[in-house]
Protein backbone atom coordinates (compact mmCIF):
# COMPACT_ATOMS: atom_id res chain seq x y z
CA UNK A 1 0.00 0.00 0.00
CA UNK A 2 1.40 3.38 -1.01
CA UNK A 3 1.75 6.02 1.72
CA UNK A 4 -0.68 8.93 1.80
CA UNK A 5 0.83 11.89 -0.02
CA UNK A 6 0.97 15.12 2.00
CA UNK A 7 1.22 18.79 1.08
CA UNK A 8 2.95 20.33 4.10
CA UNK A 9 2.07 23.98 4.85
CA UNK A 10 4.16 25.78 7.48
CA UNK A 11 2.97 29.01 9.14
CA UNK A 12 5.49 31.25 10.94
CA UNK A 13 4.46 34.13 13.24
CA UNK A 14 6.23 37.43 13.79
CA UNK A 15 8.23 39.34 16.40
CA UNK A 16 7.17 38.76 20.03
CA UNK A 17 4.65 36.32 18.58
CA UNK A 18 3.37 32.83 19.15
CA UNK A 19 1.20 30.42 17.13
CA UNK A 20 -2.02 31.91 18.52
CA UNK A 21 -1.39 35.02 16.43
CA UNK A 22 -1.99 32.93 13.31
CA UNK A 23 -5.09 31.20 14.67
CA UNK A 24 -7.37 32.70 12.01
CA UNK A 25 -5.07 31.61 9.18
CA UNK A 26 -4.98 28.11 10.61
CA UNK A 27 -8.76 28.01 11.13
CA UNK A 28 -9.55 29.11 7.57
CA UNK A 29 -6.98 26.87 5.88
CA UNK A 30 -8.27 23.83 7.76
CA UNK A 31 -11.33 24.04 5.52
CA UNK A 32 -9.11 22.76 2.70
CA UNK A 33 -8.89 19.23 4.10
CA UNK A 34 -10.22 17.39 1.07
CA UNK A 35 -7.60 15.75 -1.18
CA UNK A 36 -6.84 17.47 -4.48
CA UNK A 37 -7.18 15.84 -7.90
CA UNK A 38 -3.92 13.97 -7.36
CA UNK A 39 -5.00 12.62 -3.97
CA UNK A 40 -2.67 14.91 -1.99
CA UNK A 41 -3.92 16.06 1.43
CA UNK A 42 -3.00 19.41 2.97
CA UNK A 43 -1.33 19.23 6.38
CA UNK A 44 -0.76 22.59 8.10
CA UNK A 45 1.43 23.31 11.12
CA UNK A 46 2.29 26.52 12.95
CA UNK A 47 5.93 26.86 14.04
CA UNK A 48 6.28 26.53 17.81
CA UNK A 49 9.98 26.61 18.61
CA UNK A 50 10.80 30.26 17.83
CA UNK A 51 8.34 32.23 19.93
CA UNK A 52 8.06 35.14 22.37
CA UNK A 53 11.54 36.09 23.65
CA UNK A 54 13.28 33.72 21.25
CA UNK A 55 12.33 36.02 18.36
CA UNK A 56 15.09 38.40 19.55
CA UNK A 57 17.76 35.83 18.62
CA UNK A 58 17.96 36.72 14.94
CA UNK A 59 16.54 35.59 11.63
CA UNK A 60 19.27 32.98 11.29
CA UNK A 61 18.88 31.27 14.66
CA UNK A 62 15.10 31.42 14.38
CA UNK A 63 15.31 29.93 10.91
CA UNK A 64 17.50 27.09 12.14
CA UNK A 65 14.93 26.27 14.84
CA UNK A 66 12.03 26.23 12.39
CA UNK A 67 13.98 24.12 9.89
CA UNK A 68 14.58 21.48 12.56
CA UNK A 69 10.89 21.61 13.46
CA UNK A 70 9.96 20.96 9.83
CA UNK A 71 12.37 18.02 9.66
CA UNK A 72 10.87 16.57 12.84
CA UNK A 73 7.32 16.97 11.51
CA UNK A 74 8.19 15.15 8.29
CA UNK A 75 9.74 12.31 10.27
CA UNK A 76 6.58 12.13 12.38
CA UNK A 77 4.40 11.93 9.27
CA UNK A 78 6.58 9.22 7.78
CA UNK A 79 6.13 7.19 10.96
CA UNK A 80 2.38 7.40 10.29
CA UNK A 81 2.86 6.02 6.75
CA UNK A 82 2.51 9.46 5.18
CA UNK A 83 4.89 10.99 2.67
CA UNK A 84 5.43 14.73 2.16
CA UNK A 85 5.51 15.39 -1.60
CA UNK A 86 4.60 19.10 -1.72
CA UNK A 87 5.71 22.02 0.44
CA UNK A 88 4.39 25.54 1.07
CA UNK A 89 5.27 28.19 3.63
CA UNK A 90 3.67 31.43 4.84
CA UNK A 91 5.34 33.95 7.13
CA UNK A 92 3.80 36.93 8.88
CA UNK A 93 5.95 39.99 9.65
CA UNK A 94 9.32 38.70 10.93
CA UNK A 95 8.05 35.24 10.01
CA UNK A 96 8.34 36.16 6.34
CA UNK A 97 12.08 36.78 6.73
CA UNK A 98 12.37 33.55 8.70
CA UNK A 99 10.61 31.78 5.83
CA UNK A 100 13.16 33.08 3.34
CA UNK A 101 15.97 31.82 5.58
CA UNK A 102 14.29 28.47 6.23
CA UNK A 103 13.92 27.61 2.55
CA UNK A 104 17.60 28.43 2.09
CA UNK A 105 18.46 25.86 4.75
CA UNK A 106 16.15 23.29 3.19
CA UNK A 107 17.54 23.93 -0.29
CA UNK A 108 21.11 23.51 0.97
CA UNK A 109 20.12 20.13 2.43
CA UNK A 110 18.67 18.94 -0.88
CA UNK A 111 15.12 19.12 0.47
CA UNK A 112 13.60 20.26 -2.83
CA UNK A 113 15.19 17.47 -4.84
CA UNK A 114 12.39 15.12 -3.79
CA UNK A 115 9.72 17.52 -2.42
CA UNK A 116 8.00 19.99 -4.74
CA UNK A 117 7.96 23.66 -3.55
CA UNK A 118 4.57 25.18 -4.36
CA UNK A 119 3.45 28.32 -2.48
CA UNK A 120 5.67 30.93 -0.84
CA UNK A 121 3.66 33.68 0.85
CA UNK A 122 4.52 36.52 3.20
CA UNK A 123 2.18 38.94 4.96
CA UNK A 124 3.31 42.39 6.15
CA UNK A 125 6.99 41.40 6.06
CA UNK A 126 9.89 43.92 6.11
CA UNK A 127 11.68 42.40 3.12
CA UNK A 128 14.28 45.17 2.81
CA UNK A 129 14.54 45.90 6.52
CA UNK A 130 13.02 48.79 8.42
CA UNK A 131 13.34 51.97 6.32
CA UNK A 132 14.23 55.31 7.84
CA UNK A 133 12.08 58.35 7.18
CA UNK A 134 13.21 62.00 7.20
CA UNK A 135 12.05 62.67 10.74
CA UNK A 136 13.61 62.91 14.19
CA UNK A 137 11.38 60.13 15.56
CA UNK A 138 12.44 57.73 12.79
CA UNK A 139 16.11 58.46 13.50
CA UNK A 140 15.65 57.76 17.21
CA UNK A 141 13.72 54.55 16.60
CA UNK A 142 16.35 53.27 14.16
CA UNK A 143 19.09 53.83 16.75
CA UNK A 144 17.13 52.24 19.58
CA UNK A 145 15.66 49.41 17.52
CA UNK A 146 19.02 48.11 16.36
CA UNK A 147 20.17 47.92 19.99
CA UNK A 148 17.04 47.02 21.96
CA UNK A 149 15.95 44.15 19.71
CA UNK A 150 19.22 42.22 20.02
CA UNK A 151 20.41 40.31 16.94
CA UNK A 152 17.04 40.59 15.20
CA UNK A 153 17.13 44.38 15.55
CA UNK A 154 20.58 44.54 14.01
CA UNK A 155 19.34 42.50 11.07
CA UNK A 156 16.16 44.58 10.74
CA UNK A 157 18.26 47.73 10.33
CA UNK A 158 21.09 46.04 8.39
CA UNK A 159 23.82 47.00 10.85
CA UNK A 160 24.88 43.37 11.31
CA UNK A 161 27.90 41.79 9.66
CA UNK A 162 26.42 38.38 9.02
CA UNK A 163 28.83 37.05 6.42
CA UNK A 164 32.59 36.84 6.83
CA UNK A 165 33.05 39.74 4.43
CA UNK A 166 30.76 41.98 6.48
CA UNK A 167 27.55 41.84 4.46
CA UNK A 168 24.23 42.18 6.35
CA UNK A 169 21.99 39.12 6.31
CA UNK A 170 19.17 40.80 4.37
CA UNK A 171 21.68 41.80 1.70
CA UNK A 172 22.87 38.20 1.38
CA UNK A 173 19.30 36.87 1.29
CA UNK A 174 18.45 39.19 -1.64
CA UNK A 175 21.55 38.23 -3.64
CA UNK A 176 20.62 36.21 -6.78
CA UNK A 177 23.87 34.23 -6.42
CA UNK A 178 23.08 33.06 -2.88
CA UNK A 179 21.16 29.98 -1.83
CA UNK A 180 18.25 31.92 -0.26
CA UNK A 181 17.37 33.61 -3.55
CA UNK A 182 17.81 30.38 -5.51
CA UNK A 183 15.42 28.64 -3.10
CA UNK A 184 12.82 31.39 -3.64
CA UNK A 185 13.04 30.99 -7.40
CA UNK A 186 12.12 27.30 -7.10
CA UNK A 187 8.60 27.99 -5.81
CA UNK A 188 5.79 27.85 -8.37
CA UNK A 189 3.80 30.66 -6.74
CA UNK A 190 5.29 33.69 -4.97
CA UNK A 191 2.77 36.04 -3.36
CA UNK A 192 3.25 38.82 -0.82
CA UNK A 193 0.58 40.75 1.08
CA UNK A 194 1.28 44.28 2.30
CA UNK A 195 -0.64 47.14 3.87
CA UNK A 196 -0.91 50.12 1.55
CA UNK A 197 -1.58 52.49 4.47
CA UNK A 198 -1.54 52.68 8.26
CA UNK A 199 1.02 49.96 8.95
CA UNK A 200 3.25 51.61 11.54
CA UNK A 201 5.32 48.46 12.04
CA UNK A 202 6.04 47.48 8.42
CA UNK A 203 5.61 50.42 6.01
CA UNK A 204 4.46 49.92 2.44
CA UNK A 205 7.85 50.20 0.72
CA UNK A 206 9.39 47.31 2.66
CA UNK A 207 6.22 45.20 2.86
CA UNK A 208 5.59 45.51 -0.89
CA UNK A 209 9.28 45.72 -1.94
CA UNK A 210 8.99 49.10 -3.65
CA UNK A 211 11.18 52.20 -3.97
CA UNK A 212 8.43 54.77 -3.42
CA UNK A 213 5.14 54.97 -1.55
CA UNK A 214 2.26 56.22 -3.75
CA UNK A 215 -0.08 56.05 -0.74
CA UNK A 216 2.00 58.26 1.57
CA UNK A 217 -0.34 61.25 1.18
CA UNK A 218 -3.48 60.19 -0.66
CA UNK A 219 -5.12 63.61 -0.47
CA UNK A 220 -2.11 65.36 -1.98
CA UNK A 221 -1.19 62.69 -4.54
CA UNK A 222 -4.70 62.11 -5.86
CA UNK A 223 -4.23 58.35 -6.13
CA UNK A 224 -7.37 56.61 -7.33
CA UNK A 225 -8.20 53.30 -5.62
CA UNK A 226 -10.53 50.54 -6.71
CA UNK A 227 -11.36 48.02 -3.99
CA UNK A 228 -11.92 44.35 -4.77
CA UNK A 229 -15.63 43.74 -4.08
CA UNK A 230 -15.04 40.03 -3.51
CA UNK A 231 -12.24 40.57 -1.01
CA UNK A 232 -12.54 44.01 0.58
CA UNK A 233 -10.34 45.79 1.67
CA UNK A 234 -7.89 44.45 -0.94
CA UNK A 235 -6.96 46.91 -3.68
CA UNK A 236 -7.96 45.62 -7.10
CA UNK A 237 -6.45 48.53 -9.00
CA UNK A 238 -4.91 51.92 -8.33
CA UNK A 239 -3.67 54.74 -10.55
CA UNK A 240 -1.50 57.78 -9.92
CA UNK A 241 -2.45 60.96 -11.82
CA UNK A 242 0.21 62.63 -13.94
CA UNK A 243 -0.45 65.91 -12.13
CA UNK A 244 -1.00 65.72 -8.37
CA UNK A 245 -3.71 67.93 -6.83
CA UNK A 246 -1.17 69.28 -4.36
CA UNK A 247 -1.00 69.35 -0.55
CA UNK A 248 -4.20 69.87 1.38
CA UNK A 249 -4.16 72.48 4.14
CA UNK A 250 -4.36 70.82 7.55
CA UNK A 251 -6.39 72.39 10.36
CA UNK A 252 -4.57 74.09 13.19
CA UNK A 253 -3.98 71.77 16.16
CA UNK A 254 -6.65 72.06 18.87
CA UNK A 255 -8.90 74.11 16.60
CA UNK A 256 -12.55 73.11 16.16
CA UNK A 257 -11.74 71.78 12.68
CA UNK A 258 -8.90 69.70 14.13
CA UNK A 259 -11.13 68.13 16.80
CA UNK A 260 -13.77 67.39 14.14
CA UNK A 261 -11.21 65.69 11.86
CA UNK A 262 -9.79 63.64 14.72
CA UNK A 263 -13.28 62.50 15.66
CA UNK A 264 -13.93 61.37 12.09
CA UNK A 265 -10.77 59.26 12.11
CA UNK A 266 -12.25 57.08 14.88
CA UNK A 267 -8.85 56.27 16.30
CA UNK A 268 -9.16 55.94 20.08
CA UNK A 269 -6.01 56.15 22.18
CA UNK A 270 -6.74 52.74 23.70
CA UNK A 271 -8.71 49.70 22.49
CA UNK A 272 -12.45 50.06 23.19
CA UNK A 273 -12.50 47.49 26.00
CA UNK A 274 -9.65 49.33 27.77
CA UNK A 275 -11.00 52.85 27.24
CA UNK A 276 -12.63 54.14 30.47
CA UNK A 277 -16.07 55.72 30.35
CA UNK A 278 -16.92 59.31 31.16
CA UNK A 279 -15.75 60.93 33.43
CA UNK A 280 -12.79 58.57 33.93
CA UNK A 281 -11.72 59.16 30.34
CA UNK A 282 -11.14 62.83 31.19
CA UNK A 283 -8.90 61.71 34.04
CA UNK A 284 -6.94 59.57 31.59
CA UNK A 285 -6.42 62.50 29.23
CA UNK A 286 -5.26 64.74 32.07
CA UNK A 287 -2.61 62.21 33.14
CA UNK A 288 -1.29 61.58 29.62
CA UNK A 289 1.71 63.95 30.04
CA UNK A 290 2.81 61.75 32.94
CA UNK A 291 1.73 58.35 31.63
CA UNK A 292 3.43 58.64 28.23
CA UNK A 293 7.03 59.11 29.49
CA UNK A 294 6.50 56.48 32.20
CA UNK A 295 5.19 54.02 29.62
CA UNK A 296 8.10 54.70 27.26
CA UNK A 297 10.61 54.23 30.08
CA UNK A 298 9.06 50.92 31.13
CA UNK A 299 9.04 49.71 27.52
CA UNK A 300 12.73 50.56 27.08
CA UNK A 301 13.61 48.76 30.32
CA UNK A 302 11.67 45.68 29.27
CA UNK A 303 13.25 45.63 25.82
CA UNK A 304 16.71 46.09 27.31
CA UNK A 305 16.26 43.13 29.66
CA UNK A 306 14.89 40.93 26.88
CA UNK A 307 17.76 41.94 24.59
CA UNK A 308 20.33 41.14 27.28
CA UNK A 309 18.78 37.70 27.81
CA UNK A 310 18.81 37.12 24.06
CA UNK A 311 22.49 38.01 23.66
CA UNK A 312 23.39 35.66 26.50
CA UNK A 313 21.34 32.92 24.85
CA UNK A 314 23.02 33.57 21.48
CA UNK A 315 26.48 33.21 23.05
CA UNK A 316 25.49 29.82 24.42
CA UNK A 317 24.05 28.77 21.06
CA UNK A 318 27.22 29.79 19.21
CA UNK A 319 29.46 28.01 21.71
CA UNK A 320 27.30 24.90 21.47
CA UNK A 321 27.38 25.01 17.66
CA UNK A 322 31.19 25.22 17.67
CA UNK A 323 31.68 22.40 20.17
CA UNK A 324 29.15 19.96 18.74
CA UNK A 325 30.09 18.02 15.62
CA UNK A 326 26.76 17.27 14.03
CA UNK A 327 25.91 15.95 10.60
CA UNK A 328 24.09 19.16 9.75
CA UNK A 329 26.13 22.31 10.00
CA UNK A 330 24.43 25.65 10.51
CA UNK A 331 23.95 27.44 7.21
CA UNK A 332 25.95 30.47 8.33
CA UNK A 333 28.95 28.20 8.98
CA UNK A 334 28.63 26.55 5.57
CA UNK A 335 28.53 29.92 3.79
CA UNK A 336 31.41 31.23 5.92
CA UNK A 337 33.51 28.18 5.07
CA UNK A 338 32.82 28.66 1.36
CA UNK A 339 33.76 32.36 1.56
CA UNK A 340 37.02 31.50 3.32
CA UNK A 341 37.88 28.95 0.62
CA UNK A 342 37.20 31.48 -2.13
CA UNK A 343 39.15 34.22 -0.34
CA UNK A 344 42.09 31.85 0.05
CA UNK A 345 41.91 30.97 -3.63
CA UNK A 346 41.82 34.66 -4.58
CA UNK A 347 44.89 35.40 -2.43
CA UNK A 348 46.79 32.55 -4.10
CA UNK A 349 45.74 33.82 -7.52
CA UNK A 350 46.88 37.37 -6.77
CA UNK A 351 50.23 36.11 -5.47
CA UNK A 352 50.71 33.96 -8.57
CA UNK A 353 49.70 36.81 -10.87
CA UNK A 354 52.10 39.22 -9.15
CA UNK A 355 54.96 36.72 -9.44
CA UNK A 356 54.22 36.15 -13.11
CA UNK A 357 54.07 39.88 -13.85
CA UNK A 358 57.67 40.32 -12.64
CA UNK A 359 58.89 37.95 -15.34
CA UNK A 360 56.54 39.12 -18.11
CA UNK A 361 57.87 41.76 -20.57
CA UNK A 362 55.72 44.79 -21.31
CA UNK A 363 53.72 44.59 -24.56
CA UNK A 364 54.56 46.89 -27.45
CA UNK A 365 51.14 48.52 -27.51
CA UNK A 366 51.29 50.06 -24.02
CA UNK A 367 50.65 53.77 -23.48
CA UNK A 368 53.23 56.50 -23.22
CA UNK A 369 54.17 55.43 -19.71
CA UNK A 370 54.74 51.86 -20.83
CA UNK A 371 51.80 50.57 -18.68
CA UNK A 372 48.17 49.72 -19.24
CA UNK A 373 45.60 52.22 -18.01
CA UNK A 374 44.07 51.47 -14.56
CA UNK A 375 40.72 50.51 -16.09
CA UNK A 376 42.36 48.11 -18.57
CA UNK A 377 44.49 46.59 -15.83
CA UNK A 378 41.48 46.16 -13.53
CA UNK A 379 39.51 44.53 -16.33
CA UNK A 380 42.32 42.07 -17.03
CA UNK A 381 42.64 41.25 -13.32
CA UNK A 382 38.88 40.63 -13.09
CA UNK A 383 39.07 38.18 -15.98
CA UNK A 384 41.99 36.37 -14.37
CA UNK A 385 40.15 36.19 -11.03
CA UNK A 386 36.95 34.92 -12.57
CA UNK A 387 38.72 32.22 -14.53
CA UNK A 388 40.79 31.16 -11.55
CA UNK A 389 37.82 31.02 -9.15
CA UNK A 390 35.85 28.95 -11.64
CA UNK A 391 38.83 26.62 -11.96
CA UNK A 392 39.13 26.37 -8.17
CA UNK A 393 35.45 25.51 -7.69
CA UNK A 394 35.63 22.90 -10.43
CA UNK A 395 38.69 21.35 -8.82
CA UNK A 396 36.95 21.13 -5.43
CA UNK A 397 33.88 19.53 -6.97
CA UNK A 398 31.55 22.44 -6.15
CA UNK A 399 29.90 23.12 -9.50
CA UNK A 400 26.54 24.29 -8.19
CA UNK A 401 27.57 27.29 -6.14
CA UNK A 402 28.39 30.46 -8.02
CA UNK A 403 30.61 32.95 -6.24
CA UNK A 404 30.86 36.38 -7.85
CA UNK A 405 34.02 38.46 -7.82
CA UNK A 406 33.54 41.16 -5.16
CA UNK A 407 32.43 44.46 -6.76
CA UNK A 408 34.63 47.57 -6.65
CA UNK A 409 34.69 49.34 -3.32
CA UNK A 410 31.98 51.94 -2.92
CA UNK A 411 32.63 55.47 -1.80
CA UNK A 412 30.24 55.02 1.10
CA UNK A 413 31.83 53.39 4.13
CA UNK A 414 28.54 52.27 5.61
CA UNK A 415 26.34 49.38 4.46
CA UNK A 416 23.52 50.30 6.80
CA UNK A 417 19.95 50.21 5.62
CA UNK A 418 19.41 53.62 7.12
CA UNK A 419 20.95 56.81 5.75
CA UNK A 420 20.96 60.34 7.03
CA UNK A 421 18.14 62.70 6.28
CA UNK A 422 17.70 63.94 2.74
CA UNK A 423 15.27 66.22 0.96
CA UNK A 424 12.40 63.86 0.33
CA UNK A 425 8.73 64.42 -0.49
CA UNK A 426 6.43 64.13 2.49
CA UNK A 427 6.04 60.55 3.67
CA UNK A 428 8.71 59.07 1.39
CA UNK A 429 11.48 56.96 2.98
CA UNK A 430 15.24 57.47 2.77
CA UNK A 431 16.25 54.21 1.11
CA UNK A 432 19.95 53.47 0.94
CA UNK A 433 21.75 52.08 -2.13
CA UNK A 434 21.78 48.71 -0.36
CA UNK A 435 18.01 48.74 0.05
CA UNK A 436 17.52 49.84 -3.55
CA UNK A 437 19.64 46.93 -4.72
CA UNK A 438 17.54 44.53 -2.65
CA UNK A 439 14.36 45.95 -4.21
CA UNK A 440 15.81 45.55 -7.70
CA UNK A 441 16.94 41.97 -7.11
CA UNK A 442 13.77 40.75 -5.40
CA UNK A 443 11.53 42.31 -8.05
CA UNK A 444 13.22 40.19 -10.70
CA UNK A 445 11.31 37.26 -9.22
CA UNK A 446 7.72 36.64 -10.46
CA UNK A 447 6.15 37.95 -7.27
CA UNK A 448 2.41 38.68 -7.12
CA UNK A 449 1.78 41.65 -4.83
CA UNK A 450 -1.55 42.00 -3.02
CA UNK A 451 -2.26 45.29 -1.22
CA UNK A 452 -4.71 45.85 1.64
CA UNK A 453 -6.31 49.22 2.38
CA UNK A 454 -7.50 49.63 5.98
CA UNK A 455 -8.72 53.21 6.20
CA UNK A 456 -9.06 54.77 9.64
CA UNK A 457 -7.07 52.03 11.42
CA UNK A 458 -4.40 53.19 13.83
CA UNK A 459 -2.08 50.28 13.03
CA UNK A 460 -3.09 47.77 10.36
CA UNK A 461 -0.17 45.43 11.06
CA UNK A 462 -2.20 43.01 13.16
CA UNK A 463 -5.48 43.62 11.35
CA UNK A 464 -4.23 42.13 8.08
CA UNK A 465 -4.12 38.63 9.64
CA UNK A 466 -7.02 39.05 12.12
CA UNK A 467 -4.63 38.75 15.04
CA UNK A 468 -6.31 38.54 18.47
CA UNK A 469 -9.87 38.71 17.14
CA UNK A 470 -11.24 37.55 20.49
CA UNK A 471 -9.77 40.58 22.27
CA UNK A 472 -10.02 43.26 19.58
CA UNK A 473 -13.10 43.49 17.40
CA UNK A 474 -11.28 45.76 14.93
CA UNK A 475 -9.07 42.82 13.94
CA UNK A 476 -12.00 41.18 12.15
CA UNK A 477 -11.60 43.74 9.36
CA UNK A 478 -8.86 41.54 7.88
CA UNK A 479 -11.12 38.50 7.42
CA UNK A 480 -11.28 38.88 3.64
CA UNK A 481 -7.49 39.15 3.41
CA UNK A 482 -7.14 35.85 5.24
CA UNK A 483 -9.81 34.33 3.00
CA UNK A 484 -8.03 35.55 -0.14
CA UNK A 485 -4.77 34.02 1.11
CA UNK A 486 -6.43 30.65 1.72
CA UNK A 487 -8.31 30.70 -1.60
CA UNK A 488 -5.10 31.54 -3.47
CA UNK A 489 -3.16 28.56 -2.13
CA UNK A 490 -2.45 26.06 -4.88
CA UNK A 491 -2.68 22.52 -3.58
Amino acid sequence: MEPQRIHLLVLIHGMWGNPSHLAELMRVVQEKKDPNDEGVILHAISAETNRDGSTYDGIDWGGERVAEEITAEIAKLEAESKKVTHFSITGYSLGGLLSRYVIGILHQRGFFEHIQPVNFNTIATPHIGIPRYPSFLSSVLSKLGSKLLSRTGEQFYCVDQWSTNGRPLLDVMADPEQIFYKALSKFQHLRIYANAVNDITVPYVTGAIELEDPFADLAASGVHLEIDHDYPPLIKYYSVPSVAPGPVAKPRVFSSEWFHSEKEKKRPILPPHLMPRFPLNLLLYSFLPLLIPVGISLAIIRLSLDSRSSRARIRLLEESAKSEKTERQKLIHIIAQLEQEVEGAVVDIIDDTAAMSLDTPLPDNCGESGRNTPSEQASEEDEVLRAAITSHLAATGDTTTQVPVPPPARKSKSRRCCSKHSDKPSGQPDLTPLQRTMVSNLNKLPIVKVLAYFEGTRNAHGVIICRDVDRFEVMRAGAHVVRHWADSLVL
